[in-house]
């Protein structure tokens, strides 16, 4: 019974021990999870381990030549974790004073050596683990910084934690900033790098980082060793160097004028490539790209747009250019409405052409025509806007950027359009419409690319890495805009704009361009008589050279206030400008020398009475290409011009005379002469024209003087 008894003391003493360790364990977790709740949950909160996206390095925006236009260039942000549970005391004590030293001398020279060490005790012992070192260092700063003493042992036992931000980077500034675009938090994405985003950008991997109570994510490891997919490149049609030549005519042009902005374009004419597309506005005292005006902004276009009126009346029959038409001296009223011509006094007239009323610009002109022929004619308001359409300035370019305004075009007789009687006479002018430049550009595009209407882009290649992984062809958009007869008709009078018009002071004696001069005023009403505070806009459409159009252009200024108004003296200028700096810096617009028909020479122009050894005479006339007759059977020869050939002749030479060296070289007179026992004085450079003894004179070791010429 004694031994029962114990065993069951020991028994309860194990069951009560049992019981009162469950009693304690029970009592810890509810202190843990209800007296000290709150504290453990916030702790929770911020101690633990998430995944955190990293995205790719960003791919490359290029223009066609492999100039960078966008890039991603590394930059990195060095922290420091003096709490790191690798780094050994010893570590630490061994390194602090010569990493201190090295932090103040290379890094941030605001500290001393030992304020430095100080702060980097202090933020031990506060428990700092993601300590900033430097922010946004480069590629060489965070190298030298790997090699400072403690953090070159590494992420775990130096403490040493390297970010990589890449930061993106424009090589050429403010050159094409619209165009090439950014991608902005809170903001909506701009120009190229907006559209082509899920081209550039990255890919992305989730790398678990550790959230310290600051509410700053530590990597767990290494970032640099994690690499995501990079983006791809983009190729663009943009040409550098025609890029920076619109660039500075626009910018030179904006500021002689004191305008409020401006927009130059320039695209290739067979594959409606963009080459250059510049805008420039002015902003806090200074010019800048703050908006793409060439595609965002769709407004009245004014003159220019008479070249699609002319198109219509041409198309449908209704006119010839040389058709007599009375512009009444620039004033005709529609329905109580006054229309006026903005032409100089030297051009206003009564009687004149449809050709000399579209090159003047005469609102009336176009105006009278459009309404006789549409206005005045049941369904003649439907037919011209047909018209247009057929010319697609209905419709968007639907350019690779985003924010491109789209066109607009009045319906016949709606409401909503507040369609009225004088309705197409202002419309024929440029007014009651809106369209953005390179929408215009584009149906100009056309007409110089005889009628094909090309698609205007911006991207011609994607790539990863060298590896073309798509390539983005010429598109056409419509083959024939109009009939090849209507269209020749067209550029013939854009050509003559420039040749007699409004555009006659522009106009270049080293090549031929054709365009046309546009004046809107941008606060126009029509009803509204008052002409204080008019604002203008200037704009010039064209295209270059004339006989074989290799790129069309498009210049518009906004509100220019000094030194004129008018399209001719304000957007004309910029165009005439950026396309002298295309011809003179680009080889392909010039033709070779060879290229042309041979002229057939005068004989005026043909060397006459040259002369010299026969085979090298011989020798170089073939080289030129020059057509000749060889008479000559000595060793010397003697060329004569005959109508429009070459005859050569003999020249003798005998060693008793004094020989005939007139029209000679130097090289061979001297050889004759002095073989002859003369003595030979020079004077003059050239050939010999001039010898100061008489041929066939004995020889008897005289002194012969030779005058060159």
């Amino acid at each position: 019974m004694d031994i029962k008894n114990e065993v069951l003391i020991r028994v309860y003493i194990v069951l009560i021990g049992v019981a009162l360790f469950g009693i304690l364990l029970f009592a810890q977790t509810v202190r843990i999870s209800v007296v000290q709740g709150e504290k453990w949950r916030t702790r929770g909160e911020n101690l633990y381990v998430d995944s955190i996206a990293v995205e790719g390095e960003r791919g490359n925006i290029i223009s066609e030549d492999g100039s960078l236009l966008a890039t991603s260039l590394p930059f990195f942000d060095i922290r420091f974790d003096p709490n790191s549970k690798a780094m050994s005391e010893k570590d630490w004590d061994d390194n602090i004073d010569s990493l201190a030293h090295c932090l103040a001398t290379y890094v941030d020279n605001s500290h001393t050596v030992g304020g430095m060490k100080e702060r980097l005790i202090e933020q031990k012992e506060n428990g700092a683990q993601y300590f900033l070192i430097k922010r946004n260092a480069t590629y060489v700063e965070k190298e030298m910084m790997s090699r400072f003493p403690l953090f070159n042992l590494g992420r775990y036992a130096g403490g040493f934690i390297v970010e990589s931000k890449p930061k993106r980077e424009r090589p050429f500034k403010q050159l094409g900033f619209r165009t090439i675009g950014y991608i902005r938090d809170g903001y909506k994405p701009v120009g190229l790098e907006g559209y082509f985003n899920d081209v550039l950008g990255g890919g992305r991997i989730g790398v678990p980082m550790f959230r310290a109570p600051d509410n700053n994510y530590i990597p767990i490891h290494d970032l640099n060793e994690i690499e995501p997919a990079r983006g791809d490149d983009i190729v663009t049609t943009i040409d550098i160097n025609l890029q920076d030549i619109s660039h500075e005519a626009l910018l030179r042009g904006l500021k002689y004028h004191n305008a409020k902005h401006g927009t130059a374009i320039v695209m290739e004419v067979k594959t409606g490539a963009i080459k250059a597309i510049s805008n420039i506005g002015k902003a806090d005292g200074g010019w800048f790209e703050i908006y793409n005006y060439g595609v965002g902004a769709a407004t009245e276009p004014g003159s220019t747009f008479k070249l699609a009126t002319i198109m219509a009346l041409l198309e449908d029959g209704h006119v010839n250019l040389d058709d007599s038409l009375d512009i009444e001296n620039g004033k005709h009223t529609f329905y109580e409405e006054e229309m006026l011509d903005s032409a100089p006094e030297s051009f206003r007239t009564d009687t004149t052409t449809v050709r000399r009323a579209f090159e003047i610009s005469s609102n009336v002109g176009m105006g009278k025509l459009v309404q006789q022929y549409y206005g005045d004619k049941k369904g003649g308001d439907e037919q011209f806007i047909k018209r247009l359409k057929d010319f697609r300035l209905h419709l968007p370019s639907n350019i690779e950027i985003k924010g491109e305004a789209a066109p607009y075009i009045k319906t016949p007789y709606s409401k909503e359009d507040k369609w009225s009687g004088i309705t197409l006479p202002w419309m024929s002018i440029g007014y009651e419409v809106t369209i953005t430049p390179l929408q215009l550009l584009t149906f100009y595009n056309a007409v110089a690319n005889d009628g094909r209407m090309m698609k205007p882009y911006l991207v011609s290649e994607i790539r990863h890495f060298d590896e073309a992984i798509k390539k983005i062809k010429p598109t056409v958009i419509k083959k024939q805009i109009a009939s090849p007869k209507t269209i020749a008709k067209a550029q013939e009078l854009l050509f003559g704009v420039v040749e007699r018009g409004t555009a006659n002071k522009l106009k270049s004696s080293k090549y031929k361009f054709a365009g046309k001069t546009g004046t809107a005023q941008i606060n126009y009403r029509k009803f509204n008589n008052q002409k204080k505070n008019i604002k203008y806009q200037a704009s010039f459409a064209g295209y270059f050279p004339a006989d074989d159009p290799v790129y069309s252009c498009i210049v518009v200024i906004t509100e220019p206030s000094e030194h004129g108004i008018y399209g001719g003296e304000v957007a004309g200028p910029i165009f005439r400008e950026i396309a002298d700096r295309c011809i003179e810096t680009r080889p392909e617009l010039h033709k070779a020398l060879n290229e042309y028909k041979k002229p057939v020479l005068a004989k005026h122009k043909l060397p006459d009475f040259d002369a010299g050894k026969r085979e090298d005479v011989e020798e170089v006339l073939r080289y030129l290409d020059f057509e000749f007759e060889n008479n000559s059977e000595s060793d010397w020869t003697m060329i004569r011009a005959e109508s429009d050939t070459l005859e050569m002749q003999n020249r003798f030479v005998s060693e008793d005379v004094v020989p005939n060296v007139v029209g000679m070289g130097l090289r061979d007179a001297m050889f004759i002469l002095e073989n002859g026992d003369l003595k030979v004085v020079v004077s003059g450079a050239g050939r010999v024209r001039k010898q100061s003894i008489i041929p066939g004179t004995p020889i008897e070791g005289q002194t012969i003087r030779l005058t060159l010429n």
